[in-house]
């Protein structure tokens, strides 16, 4: 029997979605086109565009469809940045964000000139509101992003009083929703609250993948009063924000998936922490080396972050796939790549400690058995790694 335990990853296809695909594609027409093919693609186009502006508290033209968080992040960062007031240069950059932020604002700074005005996170890889608010203030900030659940540790962050700062600062804010979507209310409109203009939350980005859609789906939603600029010209299909054919069927895919997570949310928020809290309470008992982290007040119900002292962490997933289980030490954006975890890094950790960790995330097909396996197989295979190394370095509790 084998384990999936990297839902935070990439989730299995929703069957809904992947009907809802077949269908969909089987549609004769360019939804820009006026004949009647093309206008049967543009009512399916935007009753999907509709469904996921429901799920996602926004109106439907706020809603840019994207092949995913990747992209959606890069047309955020950079559309505000190239749409900023001359003399506002400064980007504000929480410690510990997704590679796909950290990557869009480092090549900003390299090739734009941007300047990063970093916003530390605690031991439990938190942002501190006041701080972020703080750090926006300055006049010369150009815009702020932050994740709203941090996808290593899943610590979930303060998103209204995170928008609610920025707008006191007059700085239009870019929200990484990609960890969060499925597993909490991610709710555009209630974020950003009673503000007026393009200041406060702007944007949030989302991606098909994580809750069942298929790969290269995603969206981003822009606020009215946002005008980014582009980065595809040669149409202006989306509000002149992203140009090129639009995908119907993948729509209509995300679409499914988005009603679908956050109809389940509730009862698979429920479900997902008794499995994340049968594997903790085993792990106290057999394996009370291992360090949960993160922040277990809030924290998002499918994920576990795990730091293991003396076990290298690619060590520890290569055993426990061998045994059948999947996890990760971390952003699936980085695999292939052995570096220290910099979310821990930026917790105060040491890099030794970064290099130490693994992810356990669950997902709506996880069940009963794999927490049992995940349970029974950790603590074997760290007893087997560092009687193999040595003598443990220790870990901070």
């Amino acid at each position: 029997m084998s384990s999936y335990l990297d839902h935070a990853a990439t989730t299995p296809l929703r069957p809904e979605a992947r009907e809802a695909w077949i269908q969909a594609s089987a549609l004769v027409g360019n939804a820009s086109s006026v004949h009647g093919a093309g206008q049967r693609a543009r009512r399916a186009l935007e009753d999907a565009r509709e469904r996921i502006a429901r799920a996602l508290g926004c109106e439907p033209i706020e809603v840019v469809l994207t092949s995913g968080g990747t992209e959606s992040v890069n047309l955020a960062l950079k559309g505000l940045w190239w749409a900023r007031a001359e003399g506002r240069d400064v980007i504000v950059l929480p410690d510990g964000e997704h590679h796909a932020v950290l990557d869009t604002v480092d090549w900003l700074r390299r090739v734009e000139g941007a300047e990063v005005a970093p916003v530390p996170i605690d031991d439990r890889a938190r942002i501190d509101p006041a701080a972020f608010a703080r750090v926006a203030a300055d006049p010369r900030v150009a815009l702020a992003t932050a994740l709203v659940a941090n996808n290593e540790t899943g610590t979930v962050q303060d998103a209204p009083a995170l928008s609610a700062g920025a707008a006191e600062a007059g700085v239009p804010l870019h929200l990484d929703a990609v960890a969060a979507l499925g597993h909490l209310p991610v709710d555009f409109r209630a974020w950003r609250g009673s503000v007026d203009g393009a200041r406060g939350l702007v944007a949030l980005s989302v991606s098909g993948h994580k809750v069942g859609a298929p790969v290269g789906t995603g969206a981003l939603v822009v606020s009215r009063a946002a005008a980014p600029h582009a980065l595809l010209h040669g149409g202006g299909q989306q509000r002149a924000l992203r140009s090129g054919t639009q995908d119907v069927a993948g729509a209509a895919a995300l679409a499914v998936a988005v009603e679908l997570a956050e109809r389940e949310r509730e009862t698979e928020t429920i479900r997902m922490e008794r499995l994340r809290a049968r594997v903790v309470g085993r792990l106290r008992t057999e394996l009370p080396e291992a360090v949960v982290l993160g922040d277990e007040e809030h924290q998002l119900p499918s994920t576990l972050h795990l730091l293991l002292p003396g076990a290298a962490g690619e060590s520890m997933l290569f055993l426990l796939d061998q045994a059948g289980i999947a996890v990760s030490t971390g952003s699936a954006c980085q695999a292939g790549v052995s570096e220290p975890s910099h979310v821990v890094l930026a917790t105060g950790r040491t890099e030794q400690e970064a290099r130490q960790v693994l992810r356990i995330s669950f997902g709506r097909t996880s069940v009963e058995a794999d927490a049992e396996a995940i349970a029974t197989a950790l603590p074997a295979a760290y007893r087997r790694l560092v009687a193999r190394s040595g003598p443990s370095s220790g870990g901070r509790s």
